[in-house]
């Protein structure tokens, strides 16, 4: 795949639960902040028990990535802006950090799909 892609947890997520739009994702590099971890394990962890959120994590942990400042800052900007699509603080990081670091944000949320840079699929 040429492109890379950060994937926020709802990406992470159809793809660990076998869902074929994702498919063409399964051999591309993930890239995560901690925040998307924390989402992606919660979600394991409720639909699959802690046992199995274990293994997600594990298989998981070594693609995230740290976030700084002007990442952050971009990302407060971006709530700012769309405020009334309530966009989730760790999305919008997760946007911020594709955005800086030349990465498609790969996402199945709707509020996300007209933005710049973003590969929507749901």
């Amino acid at each position: 795949m040429a492109l890379g892609y950060f994937f926020d947890s709802y990406a992470v997520i159809e793809l660990t639960k076998g869902n074929p739009r994702y498919a063409k994702y399964s051999e591309a590099v993930v890239t995560l902040t901690l925040f998307n971890i924390v989402e992606i394990v919660y979600s394991a962890r409720q639909e699959l028990g802690e046992e199995k959120a274990g293994q997600v994590y594990d298989q998981f942990i070594d693609c995230v990535q740290d976030v700084d400042k002007a990442m952050i800052m971009e990302a407060l900007e971006l709530k700012r802006k769309y405020k009334k699509r309530d966009l989730s603080y760790t999305d919008c990081i997760g946007y911020a950090f594709a955005r800086q670091r030349n990465l498609r944000f790969l996402t199945g949320d709707s509020k996300f799909e007209d933005l710049e840079n973003v590969e929507f699929v749901k």
